[in-house]
């Protein structure tokens, strides 16, 4: 939120080649052209400055900015080059480095989900991740216990991106994950349903929830903004769904239900 009080940055990390100089060229280019594109939005100075990094820099710069993070009691996001050194305290250790795909547990709406998430799983649960990304929800209801969890994400990257991050914290041969809208392919019944995603989206799937959700069981979403929080509450509870809890953050809402 600071952060939102300073002036925005965009780094580029280009080669010190021909194709570099023109890439830098378009960006200079871009820079000139944008205000036209965007009248009466204010595009702050648009200036440009340079500098020169060692290639070794250039390929680590960008591990500074992640560290272990503590979510809730139970769990501790570690990024991989620091699964040794990184000081547990009796927390769960939960492997990920970041990626192409969405979720490191930095973001609020994905650590509300956690928290939520880690009061909810219980010894052999099976759990449903709707929209995975990283798989960060499914692999750490894996290791607190869960005995299966099932991934489901339309893109075909983060499918492939949460079993890799499985294998990182040891619980592949317990996920599963493909390619699939929401619940279009899933079948059976969970203890636990995650659906970190959108308001839009997580209305259209509440009425497939109690078809998929066992009797007593718990369904977290999150990635609610929380300008739309009075919209998906109303797609529960037209749904048959009923809220146990709600956590707001940073203007990010995660709501915990059962039916």
């Amino acid at each position: 939120m600071k952060l939102k009080k300073e002036p925005t940055t965009v780094t580029f990390y280009l080669p010190d080649n021909a194709q570099g100089a023109d890439t830098l060229l378009a960006i200079r280019s871009g820079l000139q052209t944008l205000p036209s594109l965007c009248p009466g939005v204010d595009l702050g100075a648009l200036t440009l400055s340079c500098g020169t990094v060692r290639e070794e820099d250039w390929a680590t710069v960008w591990k500074q900015y992640y560290h272990p993070t503590p979510i809730g009691d139970k769990l501790l996001v570690v990024p991989s080059w620091e699964r040794d050194s990184a000081v547990l305290n009796g927390r769960v250790p939960l492997v990920l480095d970041p990626g192409m795909a969405f979720g490191t547990g930095t973001h609020a709406s994905t650590r509300l989900c956690l928290e939520l998430l880690q009061n909810a799983v219980r010894p052999g649960d099976a759990m449903l991740d709707v929209g995975c990304g990283s798989g960060i929800l499914a692999v750490a209801s894996l290791l607190l216990g869960a005995g299966l969890a099932v991934g489901v994400d339309i893109d075909e990257l983060a499918a492939k991106i949460a079993l890799e991050n499985a294998a990182l914290n040891g619980v592949e041969d317990r996920l599963t994950t493909f390619v699939g809208d929401l619940t279009d392919k899933v079948h059976g019944s969970f203890d636990v349903i995650c659906a970190n995603i959108v308001a839009d989206v997580i209305i259209r799937l509440c009425p497939d929830i109690p078809q998929f959700l066992k009797p007593g069981g718990v369904f977290i979403t999150s990635g609610i903004i929380d300008t739309r929080k009075d919209d998906v509450v109303a797609a529960l509870e037209a749904a048959g769904i009923r809220i146990t809890e709600l956590k707001e953050d940073e203007g990010w809402v995660a709501i915990r239900c059962t039916i």
